[in-house]
């Protein structure tokens, strides 16, 4: 495939299609017949995910509006009302998300009457009577967290990452997120004990346990699921924008070169951006005109990349 790259290429030309804003494809001719790839759709998630195929996405990464959070742009949702609206929604997501896909939820919990409200939590067990496993759950910790002082509790410096797929069997690449192993290593590995040389079980038991002599001659190890990452907000333009940082840890644990991510909520067009630089292709769904032409701008920033982009793999993902 890598031979005909140059008559796979998509440039990011600017042009209308409908509500749509999409690039202009050099590209074979039956890469037209798919106008979503690596656009910015401008309309109601709800509205637009109906018109896409049915199992046509590897990833889909987004953070929705919150429960009564960003009225001015989104209008706000009551927590009491969250789950009966996101619903709808997420039943199109497991349709259009291939099998061995995931869906990463960046959402979080607010304060209603001095506690904690339930929106979440009620989502999550929707979500899994539709058919979506929850899988698991990263946290995002926000190093950057907003300063403040509340009588009854400390500054919220995390947001959950929940993580659906529909099937136990789902594409996941944990060495492209590896981390590295640091400079402790190299005295706690320089005299091990008999103990070290065996399973150490915990001393609690709590089933776990460890062999430190299996970390010799290792330079990486595999992360937690905790990520700390600083908060983006003033730089993006956008009241809610979430480090790109975030979607590309998430683009590259779960997808390959040449794969499609949706974020239904593209916002300013982070996601999109994320996914262009690691090389896959995009679907954004944006209620408001004014972070459609912002998520555009900010995608025809990387001029140097876009005409890297390949879409080798489109006929056979939208097959």
């Amino acid at each position: 495939m890598a031979k005909n790259r140059k008559n796979l290429v998509t440039f990011y030309q600017p042009t209308k299609r409908g509500s749509t804003f999409a690039v202009a494809e050099a590209a074979r001719p039956e890469h037209r017949s798919h106008p979503y790839l690596n656009t910015v759709i401008e309309g109601n998630a709800l509205v637009e995910l109906a018109n896409l195929p049915a199992k046509c996405i590897d990833l889909i990464v987004t953070s929705p509006p919150y429960a009564d959070s960003r009225k001015r742009t989104y209008g706000g949702f009551h927590p009491d009302d969250y789950v009966a609206w996101f619903a709808p929604i997420g039943l199109q997501l497991f349709r259009v998300l291939k099998s061995t896909g995931s869906f990463v939820l960046n959402i979080k919990e607010k304060v209603v009457d001095g506690e904690r409200h339930t929106y979440v939590i009620d989502l999550i067990h929707a979500l899994r009577k539709q058919g979506w496993l929850w899988t698991e759950e990263y946290i995002w910790h926000k190093k950057n967290c907003y300063p403040g002082k509340w009588p009854n509790r400390f500054r919220d410096s995390w947001e959950r990452c929940l993580h659906f797929t529909k099937s136990r069997h789902f594409t996941m690449h944990q060495e492209s997120v590896m981390v590295p192993m640091g400079d402790w290593r190299k005295a706690r590995l320089k005299n091990l004990s008999d103990a070290d040389k065996r399973r150490d079980e915990s001393r609690v038991a709590s089933g776990f346990g460890k062999k430190v002599e299996n970390w010799i001659g290792r330079d990486y190890a595999y992360p937690t699921n905790v990520l700390h990452l600083a908060t983006e907000c003033a730089n993006k333009s956008h009241s809610a924008a979430f480090p790109e940082a975030l979607p590309e840890w998430f683009i590259k644990l779960f997808t390959e070169s040449g794969g499609v991510v949706l974020d239904p909520f593209l916002g300013s067009g982070t996601t999109a951006v994320a996914a262009i630089r690691l090389m896959r292709s995009f679907v954004g769904i944006e209620l408001q005109h004014e972070y459609c032409e912002l998520a555009r701008a900010n995608i025809a920033e990387i001029p140097a990349l876009q005409p890297e982009l390949p879409l080798e793999t489109n006929g056979r993902a939208h097959a």
